[in-house]
């Protein structure tokens, strides 16, 4: 599944009247083909996109993650990419080291470990307040290759009193990965007083308790990608959005789609970040130049919304209002079939190759469901649940900015903050920085702005 997340070249192939509306999808490829059983995740209740979609991929029993144990793969040893010929030497052990894994995917970090991680432990040495204690959250932690990275660069690098006083956290929703990290982490055995996990859903606000003000870092890597996402509709450019709601068909096994007016909150926050409902009422010169395009071209509208992104920045900036963010994900995803904007790609895997979806429907736990990162708008989501931009805020006035952000590409991030020779083989290529070029990486600290 790596292959397919980054870019190798040349290795890739009338709505308000009613209070529901059923579409089964004549110009959209809306119904599943799928043979497996749609009962495991819509009952007899319509659900929202993003339940549909955390089903699919964590219900315990029939999500995707829970019945592939072995998603992510490890690697037993490192890559030494300075004995590799070229880009077809890593190619043809990259084919190998997935038919021995017979796993899904492999993430960068591991891929490129310890480097990767060795990068991350940088840019955090050069930017931290290391007058107080190092903390570090990691969500989504995998098998905790990163975790490992991470503290064994800081035990080599680090002032010795920033290493003894650092505690690294990793909030994993997997029992079996929690596991996991914690036998990767013990193999340095002063890391294990150090480390721990907190086995639970980082977007569930109970689960941190009471705000912590100290400083911190929160750390997440191919975490954006499978968040839920939600989906708003319109039948063409000028009529008003409406929330897509999945429920099974009368008397059939299929599922459809329900389209219902904007009431959800995590939808409506999303739209008015984006600005969405300005652009749909008219109030925009725009907008008023583009429904009067509409009228003579009519066309149904898709967008996908990052809901689930927002409400896990909502609950990390509740409960980690001092925070600083380092979020690394895919910018854009080649060869999506799904219809919509920031669609995603949904594969699956038959022996030994991925075939990809058409629609999000087709996926019953045997597909994996993962989105490209908007990174504009993941900024505009921090700073909106910062406090500071707001919608109907003054957005002229930078004076209550809490803050401050950059994006930047992987290679540009690791050029400056890692070791690109490690990775480079010895004709000049270098994977980490020539093949990734659709993933970048976010960061964001906070500033003294706190009124």
């Amino acid at each position: 599944m790596a292959i397919r997340r980054s870019v190798f070249p040349g290795y890739l192939s009338s709505l308000f009247h009613s209070s529901k509306v059923i579409s089964c999808g004549t110009l959209l490829p809306l119904q599943s083909s799928a043979s497996f059983s749609t009962h495991h995740f819509v009952g007899d209740t319509p659900m929202l996109v993003r339940d549909f979609i955390h089903a699919a991929l964590y219900d315990p029993k029939h999500g995707y993650f829970s019945q592939r144990s072995r998603s992510v793969g490890v690697l037993e040893s490192s890559i030494n990419f300075n004995k590799l010929e070229g880009q077809k030497a890593y190619m043809q052990l990259l084919d190998k080291v997935y038919k021995q894994n017979e796993v899904s995917w492999f993430t960068p970090v591991e891929l490129f470990k310890p480097w990767y991680a060795h990068g991350i432990a940088e840019s955090i040495l050069r930017t931290a307040n290391l007058s107080v204690p190092l903390k570090i959250y990691e969500i989504g932690g995998g098998s905790g290759t990163c975790a490992k990275g991470i503290m064994d660069y800081l035990k080599l690098n680090a002032p010795t009193r920033v290493y003894n006083s650092l505690t690294y956290i990793s909030i994993e929703i997997s029992s079996s990965l929690a596991k996991k990290q914690m036998e990767t982490v013990g193999e340095v055995q002063s890391h294990s007083s150090r480390f721990r996990v907190e086995c639970r859903d980082a977007a569930n606000r109970i689960g941190w308790g009471e705000a912590d003000q100290q400083p911190c870092w929160v750390i997440m890597f191919e975490v954006l990608d499978n968040l839920p996402h939600d989906i708003i509709y319109s039948r063409d450019q000028f009529s008003p959005w409406m929330e897509v709601w999945v429920e099974k068909q009368a008397e059939r096994s299929e599922l459809c789609e329900l389209y219902k007016p904007v009431e959800d909150r995590l939808i409506s926050s999303c739209m008015e970040i984006l600005d969405l409902e300005k652009e749909s009422d008219g109030r925009t010169s725009a907008s008023l130049v583009r429904n009067v395009w509409a009228k003579v071209f009519p066309k149904p509208r898709r967008c996908w919304l990052p809901t689930g992104c927002l409400k896990l920045l909502e609950v990390l900036h509740g409960a980690l209002p001092k925070m600083s963010l380092i979020a690394s994900d895919f910018s854009y995803l080649p060869d999506v079939t799904v219809p919509g904007e920031r669609a995603p790609l949904v594969s699956s895997k038959r022996d030994g190759k991925s075939f990809d979806h058409k629609s999000y429907m087709d996926a019953k736990g045997d597909a994996d469901i993962f989105f490209p990162t908007d990174f504009w708008l993941l900024e505009r989501m921090d700073h909106h649940c910062s406090g500071w931009l707001k919608p109907d805020q003054d957005k002229s006035s930078k004076k209550g900015k809490k803050r401050r952000t950059l994006t930047l590409d992987t290679s540009s991030f690791m050029e400056e903050f890692g070791l690109p020779s490690k990775t480079r083989t010895k004709d000049g290529y270098n994977p980490l920085l020539d093949d990734f070029k659709n993933t970048k990486i976010y960061l964001s600290v906070p500033t003294h702005n706190t009124k």
